[in-house]
């Protein structure tokens, strides 16, 4: 018998229907539930009670949210909000002429406010819906207020869950994970719950958007568990939907993608498919599916997955997940047009996202609207529909503009870039192009908190603006100042970039603006030394090049940047062989010759004693020291620096007066990592040239190691130990006795010395080396430069013979102490010293260890 049915037959019982209702609405019969509501409400309307009709209202708006019917949602929502306030106000009015307050009166405010704050949490689920989340977050912290006043705990911590997730689609995934974090610790010794499995989903979420993939993972696990245990037919829990376990997975898939574990995530992706109950959930796990199947180009089964999806989205309920589905939807089928795989036309696409359009209008979502628009933009320019594109791209533009979300409007600028450029339009593109790097780097904080929904991508969609824009500045032509003014504003793109991946990397804005500027330092305290900026660039290699008092000038070479990526990883394998001098040298002059070779003249005109490297991408993996120009290395010419941006901590020379040196090394075998058994030699030569304060083996523990550092200022640090730089920095490490410092705790240890006088001088790190098989592993060693907060680091790019380091630590302090030579210089005179040592000749010995920031 259905619910009409029965309201025919007899007359209605108001808390039967109301019960009723809510039995439909858990089975997910949402279109059933809210006739049954409504004819609850009319029930408990002709009974005049007041609260029940407000709660037969707030389920309705539930009902109709789950339809898409958010007009219907919102007025049901708000007229039992209203009526819930004017009830708060005439029993208040009421306790007032009474002059007390009684129990009658208590228990029925208690039961009033706790129904607003129901009520309230609803509306705040319609208004994240249809993307208003500011709203969301007001009404929600209403909700949880109300909650805290009549001491609802379990509603108050799930209102909090709901605020978490507002602060996420504001993009503040700081406040987000402080809050969840927060709910959690109060959640993990309580029993099994929904809530705890929801509190766990949440916090798993938000964790991977700030970049901590492992703990993430581990959370959404444990969310899983405490769901999984719900459900089993032992427990006499109340047990969390399937749709809950099914979120799960899908957050599960989220994050192994995000850890680049593709069968897990696929895996992962198919049991939330599988075990959904609601088909927006299905569609989205299909999609991250699909999206994955394409990147590792499994076109067979993308084609397959294809076909399930469209035969579902049409069914899709209006609402913002719907409207991304879509778009989503339509970019992978671009995708797969761009790879020429048959049955996905144009006007297909294009209905698609024409459809998203039109629903993020009847939202009245304005950022789904600039989303929807500028990718039909997107798909214009494509088919190379260059005005259609254009116009719609500005339109998108116009509107993401007008509601301020930078993290869409740097994409629409940075396509009428593209389309500018292709209809030969060199300085508007330009504009459009300088527009979008602003805009990026106004977002800073913001940058690795971009809206999931959107597939943020630093590789994708941040890195190739600052490289095609470098590429209009260098092709532009104009006036010898106008060229001049490209060149400075190229090399200012290239340290963004340097920048921006620095903050990919932390997952947050790491680097502040340093006052001191590179050009000053070699115009004013050192000019002797010139700076290169090599850029690589899809066809060519370009080289900025600025020596001491003279005007930037640059040169190219014409070559891919496949190319230039395979002759430096082919350099990097022959530079850990140890008997391969011949193809070392021969691939080490073909990069001389690209860096180098056209200015071997400039430099010897201009006197120039150090060489201070900006390294791009690959290049990093590089020592510049190997570098060979048919009869000598680079090292035997000039001394060597690399810096990661175009500004420094205040330079200065170390002062050998106050030299204050903490050692820090373990000789044996820990945690899987094998013996360094000289490390005892490298850290006595040390003392035996300065006075130490030594920590070895058991003595060097995080905790003795902080004591020491907070307890004296300390000139320089060096640590002999392992350690690996890797691209990711909770990958990025040094060995203690008793576990591992990571890159961010390095952080929390030296920054009690980020005041410009404390600053430590020298960090070495003297057995560390760059992860295998990890292109951008370079990355690490610039983000513990920079997280060290020292002026200057001293690190090696490979593992190397503990031997041949003991002697080039030894001789690199002698010569820093003795003959005062700059940092670079005193390296320099070290690494000689090995390299005339016929035992060490080949680059593998000496050639590994940089010296970054500071050269002075």
């Amino acid at each position: 018998m259905t619910a009409q049915n029965s309201i025919i037959q007899g007359v209605p019982n108001a808390d039967e229907l109301f019960k009723q209702g809510r039995n439909l609405y858990e089975a997910e019969q949402f279109n059933e539930a809210s006739l049954v509501f409504e004819q609850a409400y009319i029930a408990f309307k002709a009974q005049k009670d007041k609260l029940k009709q407000a709660m037969s209202l707030s389920n309705l708006s539930l009902a109709y949210q789950q339809l898409g019917q958010w007009s219907k949602a919102s007025e049901a929502i708000g007229n039992a909000i209203a009526s819930l306030h004017a009830q708060s106000l005439n029993l208040l009015q009421t306790q007032q002429n009474i002059g007390t307050s009684t129990k009658q009166g208590s228990e029925e405010g208690a039961s009033l406010s706790q129904i607003l704050a129901q009520a309230l949490d609803i509306q705040g689920r319609l208004q994240l819906a249809q993307g208003k989340a500011e709203s969301a977050l007001n009404t929600w912290q209403q909700a949880a207020a109300i909650y805290a006043q009549i001491d609802d705990k379990t509603r108050l911590i799930r209102s909090q869950i709901n605020s978490a997730q507002a602060w996420q689609t504001l993009g503040n995934y700081r406040q987000a994970q402080k809050t969840l974090t927060e709910i959690n610790q109060n959640l993990q010794n309580q029993p099994d719950s929904t809530l705890k499995a929801t509190g766990l989903r949440s916090l798993g979420n938000v964790l991977r958007v700030v970049g901590d993939l492992k703990q993430s993972r581990q959370i959404l696990q444990q969310s899983l568990e405490v769901a999984t245990r719900m459900r089993s037919p032992q427990s006499e829990l109340a047990s969390p939907s399937p749709q809950a376990i099914s979120e799960t997975w899908l957050s599960l898939g989220n994050t192994a993608t995000a850890q680049q574990d593709t069968p897990a995530a696929l895996n992962y992706y198919q049991q939330a498919a599988a075990t959904s109950t609601l088909l927006t959930t299905r569609i989205q796990a299909d999609l991250n599916q699909l999206h994955l199947l394409l990147d590792e180009n499994q076109l067979t089964a993308a084609q397959s997955l294809v076909s399930q999806i469209q035969a579902q989205i049409a069914n899709l309920p209006s609402s913002r997940q719907a409207v991304y589905a879509r778009i989503n939807f339509a970019l992978s089928l671009m995708k797969l047009a761009a790879k020429r795989v048959d049955g996905h036309d144009v006007k297909e696409i294009a209905q698609l996202l024409a459809i998203a359009v039109q629903q993020a209008r009847d939202l009245q979502d304005q950022r789904s609207v600039a989303y929807a628009l500028g990718n039909l933009g997107g798909l214009y320019e494509q088919t190379q529909q260059f005005r259609s594109a254009q116009d719609l791209t500005e339109q998108a533009l116009i509107l993401s503009q007008a509601i301020n979300v930078p993290d869409i409007t740097y994409r629409w600028q940075w396509q009428l870039g593209r389309l500018l450029k292709a209809q030969g339009d060199i300085q508007g593109a330009i504009a459009a192009y300088t527009e979008s790097v602003k805009i990026l780097q106004s977002l800073r904080n913001d940058l690795v908190a971009i809206n999931p929904e959107v597939q943020f991508s630093f590789r994708d969609e941040v890195e190739p603006i600052y490289r095609q824009l470098v590429n209009l500045l260098l092709q532009s032509e104009g006036s010898s100042q106008k060229s001049q003014d490209n060149l400075i504003q190229a090399r200012a793109v290239i340290e963004s970039l340097q920048l921006a991946e620095l903050d990919n990397f932390f997952r947050v804005a790491c680097l502040q603006g340093r006052p001191i500027q590179i050009d000053s330092v070699i115009d004013q305290k050192d000019p002797t030394a010139a700076v290169i900026y090599p850029i690589i660039l899809a066809d060519k290699l370009e080289v900025i090049l600025k020596l001491p008092q003279q005007p930037l000038r640059h040169y190219k070479t014409t070559i891919t940047a496949s190319e230039v990526e395979r002759t430096l990883e082919q350099l990097r394998q022959e530079l850990i062989k140890p008997h391969t001098l011949q193809e070392t040298r021969s691939l080490s002059q073909q990069v001389y010759n690209w860096l180098l070779q056209p200015v071997e003249k400039n430099l010897a005109k201009s006197q120039i004693k150090t060489l201070v490297f900006v390294l791009d991408g690959s290049l990093r993996n590089i020592p510049m020291a190997a570098l060979y120009d048919g009869q000598q290395y680079l090292i035997e010419k000039y001394a060597i620096a690399l810096t990661p941006g175009l500004q420094l901590l205040a330079p200065k020379p170390l002062s050998q007066q106050q030299l204050k040196v903490l050692t820090a090394g373990i000789t044996e075998a820990r945690q899987g990592f094998s013996a360094l058994s000289n490390v005892a030699l490298e850290l006595n030569q040390i003392q035996s040239e300065v006075p130490t304060t030594e920590l070895l083996n058991q003595e060097f523990t995080s905790k003795t190691f902080q004591k020491e550092i907070n307890s004296v200022l300390f000139s320089v640090v060096h640590l002999a130990t392992h350690g690996q730089f890797s691209s990711k920095a909770e990958e990025t490490f040094i060995l203690t006795w008793d576990g591992r410092i990571n890159v961010n705790q390095l952080d929390n240890l030296l920054r009690i010395r980020d005041t410009e006088p404390n600053a430590i001088e020298l960090l070495v790190l003297s057995a560390c080396q760059t992860a295998a098989g990890d292109k951008r592993a370079a990355l690490g060693l610039a983000g513990i430069a920079v997280r060290a907060g020292a002026r200057s680091t001293l690190a090696s790019l490979w593992n190397v013979d503990d031997k041949s380091t003991a002697e080039l630590m030894s001789q690199f302090y002698g010569e820093l102490i003795s003959k005062q030579l700059t940092k670079a210089e005193a390296l320099r005179q070290a690494q000689l010293v090995l390299l005339k040592n016929p035992k060490y000749q080949h680059p593998i010995f000496w050639a590994p260890y940089v010296l970054l920031g500071n050269w002075l």
